[in-house]
């Protein structure tokens, strides 16, 4: 099980995500469109503006979590679990058309 403020952190990471998500958009679609060039300090005055906003907002510093343990390393997307608890729920027949495999 994951300490608690290690889940917290993520969801408060989730929450400013979504908050500043539509900002940061408009911020790179104005410095990458080319119907209408902008000069080279107003590139960098909008890069200034979107290195300002805050870090732990940007999508890339999210980590996809354990549904059931708040595990970060080996989630399954389909599922939203960790590798040993889809494992676990496989043997245990908890998963329907999951097959158990052995090596």
């Amino acid at each position: 099980m994951a300490k608690k403020s290690l889940i917290q952190r993520e969801k408060k990471r989730q929450k400013l995500e979504q908050k500043y998500h539509l900002i940061r958009q408009s911020f790179k679609k104005k410095i990458r469109s080319k119907v209408s060039p902008l000069s080279l300090s107003e590139k960098t005055k909008m890069r200034e503006k979107l290195q300002s906003l805050p870090r732990n907002s940007a999508p890339t510093r999210l980590h996809r979590r354990c549904f059931l343990t708040g595990r970060p390393r080996a989630n399954y997307r389909h599922f939203g679990l960790s590798g040993h608890v889809l494992r676990e729920m496989v043997y245990e027949c908890l998963l329907p058309g999951a097959t158990r495999s052995s090596w």
